[in-house]
This record gives structure tokens, C-alpha cells and sequence, in this order.
């Protein structure tokens, strides 16, 4: 494999920062368009400067108008510009439906592939300090529905490093990155870049015999941190997978874990019917129902809007407990498994302290 140059320890806002910067510096087709680019804080750090260094023809504020500036990104791709558009919440991408899933997907199909739409789409996704329903929505299973839309969720510095410049470099089509909102301040012990090889895949982050835990984003920390409290206080060893790409899962790892385990906890960042958990449900059961010595676990949030009041929004949220006992009990396959419970109540108070909107 071929190594990047990277600091040992690198924040997500940092590795996000770098890709955008690198992206400009690098390709002079590449603009950065979207709702606050411009702003000082530049969605969480990611955009922040960029407009001074490369200008205003390359780094552009929108009003608010996403099927129209979607519109815009859109015709971009098509001119053999490079757009990279950001939402600052999943949920503003909701009007753009009609660009992304109408026009952008099937570009290539509808014109016997002599049309591509190369263009990067970054949304931002997750709680914080009462977003409520309109602005706290994790979407990706909408997206991910559609045949033509590559779908992304990066669950560390690493994987963005190695994900966004593959794709704004070789990918012919529209590719969709969710970013979790709590990950942006967290610092992440860097690797060797896989720099060689598609990032759009699922990745094994560690392995393990008894039971396999299919993850996503934030969930994919949520359980490492289940599986080292497991390994601490049982003798329960996780195997886990970063899902990553979701819309194209790497089902033959998948499976192969699951022979091996006999046992699949899926943990989604949003909700579980027909969304990520069904998914991955669906492929078992499909190719390998065999394979299960026990039901499927699934976790995600609950099936309704999300709250406002941070009490409320505690209990939407699946924490780090409320993983390890599902993985305790599915294991045990008892209730009562006797394992010691991490004693935690909200994400938000782990991993960023939240005193604003942004």
C-alpha cells in the first residue's frame, strides 16, 4: 500500500479539512458550493479559509434554495466541473430530492452512459443539543434505495482520508457522505492510507468469534467501546464491520463473519425499519439463513420524530449501554446475563459538549 503524508493523530474536522483543501489546491475543476462555506466557522471547520485562498469563483455561499443550487452542481458535473456541495443538516438536502434522485442518478443510464455526473455531495448528520425532528434526521437508507447514488458514512479521520479524495478523483458518478455532527472535535491514531485500492467497501476494524456487529458512522466507535467493555468485564469477543459504504455492503464479509460467529447485532444511526438494519437483514436471510445460531439484533433510533427536550432525546438515541446488553444478552442469550453495563446516558455527553446550534 502506498502511504499518504499524515500526522499520527488527526481530528474528522482536520482530515475533512484537508481533503477540501487538497481537492481545490489540486484540481482546478473542483468548487466548493453550499450554505455557509463562507462563514468563519465553515461547516464545523471544514471550509474554514478556503474562500480567502482560493476565492469566490471556487468556494461560493447559496441562498436558500437546494433544488435550485442542486440545479446548479448539477450542470456543473455536466460541464466538466467538479462540484462539491454541502448541507449543514441532512434534512436541508430533503428539497433536492428531485436533482439527486431524478436527474443526477440517471444521467448515465438515461443517455446509454455518455453522460457522468462526478460530484460530491457532504451532509452532516446526528444530535446535538435539541436539534428536534427537522434537523437531527439520518437519511442515508433513502438514498441509498437508488440505484446510480454511491452512499458514504465515514466513522473516522482515516476513512475520510482515504474516501474523499478516491472519489473526487476517479469516481465517474454522484456520491452522497454523511458526516456525524459529535465526530468533528474527536482524534482519531492514523494508519497507513489504503490509497490504492476502492474505499467504497465495507472494512473489518476488528475480528472476533462470537458475534459480529455491522455498524455505521458514530456506531461503529459505539461498538469498539462495546466490544473492549465486553472483553474487560466476559469473555465475549466481538468481531465488528464498518458498513462505510452503505449503498454498495460488502455482503461476502459480511457473510463470512456471520458463518463464523453464527450470531449479527446491526447498529444504524437512524431508523430500523426498512432502512440499514433491513438491509443487512435482508442479505442473511437471502444468501446464508443457515448461517444464524440466533435472531438478528438490530438497533437505531426510535421510531418517531426525534424529541427536543434533551431528556427525551437521551432515551431516542440507543447508547453505549443499551449495545453492550444487547450484545451481552444475544450472546448469553439470556436477559439476565450478569455482565457489568458501562453506566452512560447520552452520546452527546461523551463526545462533544454541545452549547450552540453549530
Amino acid at each position: 500500500m502506498t502511504s499518504s503524508n499524515t500526522s499520527d493523530v488527526l481530528t474528522y474536522r482536520e482530515a475533512v479539512f484537508q481533503t477540501m483543501h487538497a481537492a481545490l489546491r489540486d484540481d482546478p475543476r473542483v468548487i466548493i458550493i453550499g450554505q455557509g462555506v463562507d462563514d468563519h466557522k465553515g461547516i464545523f471547520g471544514s471550509t474554514a479559509g478556503l474562500l480567502k485562498e482560493f476565492g469566490p469563483h471556487r468556494v461560493m455561499d447559496t441562498p436558500l434554495a437546494e433544488e435550485g443550487v442542486t440545479g446548479i452542481a448539477l450542470g456543473a458535473a455536466l460541464n466538466g466541473l467538479y462540484p462539491i456541495q454541502t448541507h449543514i443538516r441532512a434534512d436541508f438536502i430533503l428539497p433536492a430530492m428531485n436533482q439527486i434522485i431524478n436527474l443526477a442518478a440517471k444521467y448515465k443510464y438515461m443517455f446509454g452512459g455518455r453522460f457522468q455526473v462526478p460530484m460530491l455531495i457532504r451532509v452532516v448528520i446526528g444530535r446535538s443539543w435539541g436539534q428536534g425532528a427537522q434537523h437531527s434526521q439520518s437519511l442515508q437508507s433513502l438514498f441509498a434505495h437508488v440505484p446510480g447514488l454511491v452512499v458514504l458514512m465515514m466513522s473516522s479521520a482515516q476513512t475520510i482520508l482515504e474516501s474523499y479524495p478516491y472519489v473526487i478523483r476517479h469516481h465517474p458518478g454522484p456520491v452522497i457522505a454523511f458526516e456525524h455532527r459529535l465526530m468533528y472535535d474527536l482524534k482519531f491514531h492514523m494508519n497507513e492510507l489504503r490509497v490504492d485500492h476502492s474505499p467504497l467497501t465495507s472494512f473489518r476494524i476488528r475480528t472476533g468469534k462470537d458475534v459480529t456487529i455491522v455498524a455505521t458512522s458514530i456506531m461503529v466507535m459505539e461498538a469498539v467501546r462495546a466490544a473492549e467493555h465486553l472483553a474487560k468485564y466476559s469473555d465475549i469477543d466481538c468481531e465488528i464491520i464498518d458498513l462505510h459504504c452503505v449503498s454498495h455492503p460488502d455482503t461476502d464479509m459480511i457473510l463470512k463473519s456471520v458463518s463464523k460467529t453464527g450470531k449479527l447485532v446491526i447498529a444504524d444511526t437512524s431508523w430500523k425499519a426498512y432502512g440499514v438494519c433491513a438491509e443487512i437483514c435482508r442479505l442473511v436471510c437471502e444468501k446464508a439463513p443457515n448461517m444464524l445460531k440466533a435472531p438478528v439484533v438490530t438497533l437505531g433510533m426510535q421510531p418517531a420524530p426525534c424529541p427536543t427536550a434533551k431528556s427525551l432525546e437521551d432515551m431516542y438515541y440507543p447508547n453505549l449501554m443499551d449495545l453492550t446488553d444487547a450484545i451481552a444478552r444475544l450472546v448469553k442469550n439470556r436477559s439476565n446475563h450478569g455482565i457489568p453495563l458501562p453506566d452512560e446516558k447520552s452520546m452527546a455527553d461523551v463526545y462533544k459538549k454541545f452549547k450552540g446550534p453549530f
